[in-house]
């Protein structure tokens, strides 16, 4: 098991070292797509065992490809999380077929509902909302289901500039979680931006939404990949930070490390425990190898610091 660790730098310039830990990343979750994951031969080597890893369904992907994938990460010791997006599935019949393949063949029990990249629904299935008033996500056993989450609003849904629609579907998601027998949290898109995410999280925590938060964060990456990124995504206040971050040549030079981030984040949570925010999520925009780096190198295992504390 693993806590995050960060090192104070005023206490370092003085030579303390001294390092503070949290638990935000204990565990994390991470993304691949099956491209990506046919890269890594071992993902025990970088992953601690049990990790949580979404496989995100890109347009084009066919489902052979995708249940392949979780098999692999299942047989290899890790919890596995595919997108369903909505918008990609015809109808219900092969959202069916589907949740029957991950079931049988790769013994998946978890699943990331969303509306998905398509900006016009293939078939008769718009929104995540349909996926989960199917029913067949409880008929076939599935124990956890993750819904997104929009901390800087989203065009796509909400093409005024408001976040009525975004606020509407969530709410009806949090309603739904009071029936079905899964777990339910929520998984943000990456941002570059803390204080955006918790006035968010504290706003949806004051409508009455229970949901633990999971944030998306971004791994290590140059700052061209990351805006590149930002701007598919349609993050709007965390693309001005990249852009402020670009103008700083000697930042420009360096690759991003989600280090800041986290630290805002972390800092957050302990100083209001009641936060929906629970965990986070890494999204490898600069390989998962790096990503993965880079949390091992800012972790220490659980019985390491059991023992410093004795």
């Amino acid at each position: 098991m693993a806590i995050l660790k960060f090192t104070d730098r005023a206490k370092n310039k003085s030579g303390a070292g001294a390092k503070s830990s949290s638990a935000l990343l204990n565990p994390y979750s991470i993304e691949v797509t099956p491209k990506t994951a046919a890269k890594i031969n071992d993902f025990s080597k970088f992953l601690p065992a049990g990790t949580r890893v979404y496989i995100a369904h890109i347009a084009g992907t066919s489902i052979q490809d995708m249940v392949a994938t979780a098999k692999r990460l299942r047989q290899d010791g890790f919890a596995v999380m595919p997108h369903f997006p909505a918008r990609s599935i015809p109808d219900i019949a092969t959202l069916g077929s589907w949740i029957e393949l991950y079931r049988h063949e790769s013994d998946v029990t978890e699943a990331l509902l969303l509306g998905g990249g398509e900006t016009r629904p293939v078939g008769s299935i718009e929104s995540s909302i349909q996926l989960l008033e199917s029913g067949l996500f409880d008929r076939y056993g599935f124990k956890r289901l993750h819904v997104a989450g929009h901390p800087e609003g989203s065009r796509d849904i909400d093409p005024d500039g408001t976040t009525r629609n975004v606020d509407s579907a969530l709410k009806w998601k949090a309603d739904f979680s009071r029936v079905t027998d899964a777990e339910m949290a929520i998984v943000t898109q990456f941002g570059f931006e803390p204080t955006v995410i918790t006035t968010w999280a504290e706003r949806i925590a004051e409508a009455g939404i229970t949901l633990p938060i999971h944030v998306g964060i971004a791994g290590p990456a140059k700052l061209q990949t990351l805006i590149k990124f930002a701007i598919s995504c349609g993050v709007g206040p965390s693309l001005k930070v990249l852009q402020k971050r670009a103008l700083d040549v000697t930042r420009l030079l360096m690759p991003y490390e989600p280090t800041e981030m986290v630290e805002a984040l972390t800092t957050y949570v302990e100083n209001n425990p009641a936060s929906l925010i629970s965990q986070l999520h890494l999204f490898p925009l600069g390989g998962i190898e790096p990503a993965a780096r880079w949390v091992g190198d800012n972790t220490v295992t659980q019985s390491h610091a059991a023992t410093a504390t004795l």
